[in-house]
């Protein structure tokens, strides 16, 4: 792809710069825009990098096309009677699990748009889910927490029980909830600044991740399942080290600056790179901006503007170096990045 930069002056036509692609994108930077009236507080990529679906306050969830033509080919509005805060993709089927202010968790099949499932998961409103296949049996958990002080887990699925197949009772608001690797542990951030370990067999705490001062706002593991990422209202970005064996006592694996977390109580979702293998994370900031870091290094690599409010939510492709971002201004952008280095 080139770009000519000249400015019409004869003189200056070997202004010609070459950017070299990266992605398959139409072009380096997409704006999704246009479906969505209120904020987005979820964004992801399906498991296969080729669809996207966004949640609103709007109480409507978007579905996109990640690669040329951009089309915006779903818009469901009749899931929740309030605010959708946030969205999973199934990795067996092709469903979409929501939640919402509602305290309803649905299931929704996105080839056909209807609601497949509805079941009244909490007593509170529902801020945070996770799904994990790796309890065995085919079978796909997911866990949800709320502001009831509780994270349930529930059998994925058309044919799952209505009843949750477990209940942790954390004892304050949940604001995320996040799976191990191996679907044995959930990780739970709550309004107690600590995250909380639960062990699915034993149905108890196990352990918890100190070192925030203010409430952990998401959850998210790094690919090889070893570091849990976990953005807070302090601004102040940790990695814990989830090994079973940590070699640090505290399980502080690195601390991050740069993503201002303002004064909305927002609920900024981080993520991990996936084509490098979990090198880098992003969280967004009330500043607007994107912030990625190296992990290794704990440097940041860039700041990425585009949006006109707070960006809420984050997440990078599954296979190309992407990042997509949602926003309080109601949009998302696509953005390509360096391909990062395999760690």
């Amino acid at each position: 792809m080139q770009i000519a930069i000249s400015s019409g002056d004869d003189r200056q036509k070997g202004l010609i710069r070459t950017i070299k692609r990266t992605s398959n994108l139409e072009a380096p930077i997409i704006s999704l825009s246009g479906s969505h009236s209120g904020e987005i507080f979820s964004c992801r990529f399906d498991p296969t990098g080729q669809n996207i679906a966004a949640c609103s306050a709007d109480r409507s969830v978007s579905l996109w096309r990640t690669y040329p033509p951009n089309t915006n080919y779903g818009l469901l509005s009749n899931l929740h009677k309030a605010p959708i805060l946030d969205l999973q993709w199934s990795l067996i089927s092709p469903t979409l699990y929501t939640v919402s202010a509602d305290q309803l968790l649905s299931m929704t099949d996105v080839t056909t748009g209807q609601r497949t499932r509805k079941i009244r998961a909490h007593r509170g409103i529902i801020n945070a889910l996770d799904r994990t296949l790796a309890g065995g049996a085919g079978v796909e958990l997911v866990a949800t927490g709320s502001d009831d002080g509780t994270v349930r887990i529930w059998e994925g699925g058309d044919e799952g029980n209505k009843q949750s197949v477990a209940v942790f009772d954390v004892g304050c608001p949940v604001t995320s909830v996040c799976w191990s690797m191996d679907g044995q542990n959930v990780y739970v951030g709550a309004l107690d600044n600590e995250i909380h370990v639960y062990d699915l067999r034993k149905s108890e705490q196990v352990y918890t991740l100190s070192g925030h001062s203010d409430t952990p706002t998401s959850l998210s593991l790094s690919p090889n399942g070893s570091y849990l990422l976990s953005p807070s209202f302090s601004s102040q970005t940790i990695i814990h080290d989830v090994r079973p064996f940590s070699p640090s006592p505290s399980r502080i694996h690195r601390v991050l600056q740069g993503a201002p977390a303002g004064f909305e109580n927002t609920l900024l979702k981080g993520a991990w790179s996936k084509d490098d293998g979990g090198g880098r994370v992003a969280v967004g900031g009330a500043d607007r901006m994107v912030c990625i870091w190296d992990v290794e290094s704990g440097r940041v690599l860039y700041k990425l503007p585009g949006h006109k409010g707070t960006v809420t939510s984050v997440d990078f492709h599954p296979k190309e170096p992407i990042i997509l971002t949602g926003s309080k201004d109601g949009t998302m952008l696509l953005g390509e990045l360096e391909p990062g280095v395999s760690v």
